[in-house]
């Protein structure tokens, strides 16, 4: 197993961690373990481009990982009321749509590649969850509820973001790739 393939790997290994974290309402260690697998999503990646390594594991695989993290700490933000339960229905239903047309598409033959509004999709929702992340660290401090409602605002504007990117691009992968549809 190559290097890109281990960091993805890596980042599923960190979700159980990050949950465990969550839940006992360990913020900041779950806030660390967040950004540091996010951060395995972007390295990974630059290291299969840069030296050829990537692999059909990695095609599949680090979306995978990437949704896992993500969905996780969105699941854990419904649970304490941090993100609003409708919010993740909308954004499965963009996932579930997606992968339906890729798994329709490739057994036609053809592979619809990530466009761009879908990476932007997937950055701001890699924003949102450690900003949401840090706001209940803050607001769990003596003395900080101001500063933490201020975070809090920032954070629910970066998950809007990311949730209105979730519509465009599902909407957008929709359009471009109606023939799969037809066929």
């Amino acid at each position: 197993m190559n290097l890109p393939n281990k960091l993805t790997l890596g980042r599923v290994i960190c979700v159980p961690f990050f949950i465990l974290c969550y839940l006992k309402g360990w913020f900041i260690p779950a806030l660390v373990i967040f950004i540091a697998a996010s951060f395995t999503d972007m390295l990974d990646g630059k290291i299969a481009r840069k030296y050829n390594l990537v692999t059909n594991f990695g095609k599949i695989m680090d979306p995978l990982a990437d949704k896992i993290l993500v969905y996780s700490a969105f699941c854990l933000m419904i649970g304490d009321g941090t993100m609003a339960d409708w919010m993740l229905i909308i954004i499965l239903a963009r996932e579930f749509t997606i992968a339906g047309m890729r798994t329709v598409a490739a057994s036609q033959g053809n592979v619809i590649a990530a466009a761009m509004s879908g990476k932007i999709k997937t950055v701001l929702q890699m924003c949102a969850v450690p900003l949401l992340m840090l706001a209940n660290a803050v607001l769990a401090m003596k003395g900080q509820a101001a500063l933490g409602r201020n975070i809090m605002i920032f954070a629910q504007l970066v998950l809007w973001a990311s949730l209105v990117m979730t519509v465009y691009s599902g909407v957008e992968y929709v359009v471009k790739n109606r023939a799969v549809f037809q066929g």
